[in-house]
């Protein structure tokens, strides 16, 4: 080894730990303003649980449906020119897989706002 590949070895897991860290240190640091303010860090009212487990259920729903477009799609309308096949249908399936998930997002997000919107009419009346 040469001069600057020794510290490749030294410097990744050192960064790895120094992120952490840092990540877990801001963490502790926000939760004691929080605490300090007098406001209760563990409190989260911006959105209730069934509304976290319906996002990520539609969100893997949408990509589960975009990997199997992209299969469908692999399988039985593109050209089984092999040179190019192997290489280069990889990109097929990531996309479709952030197309399904992002419209299972927007989905979501969807469903949210009208219940939203829903509760705010029924407290309005």
């Amino acid at each position: 080894m040469h001069g600057g590949e020794i510290l490749i070895p030294i410097l990744i897991p050192l960064g790895f730990f120094l992120m952490i860290f840092g990540v877990i240190y801001l963490y502790k640091k926000e939760n004691l303003a929080m605490i300090e303010k007098g406001m209760n860090p563990k409190n989260q009212p911006d959105r209730p649980v069934p509304y976290k487990n319906l996002k990520w259920g539609l969100l893997l729903v949408g990509s589960g449906l975009g990997l199997l477009i992209a299969f469908m799609l692999d399988q039985y309308i593109l050209p089984k020119n092999r040179d190019y096949h192997d290489d280069s249908v990889a990109f097929i399936y990531f996309a479709l897989l952030a197309i399904g998930g992002g419209l299972g997002l927007i989905r979501s997000y969807s469903v949210e706002k009208a219940e939203l919107l829903n509760k705010r009419e029924r407290t309005e009346i």
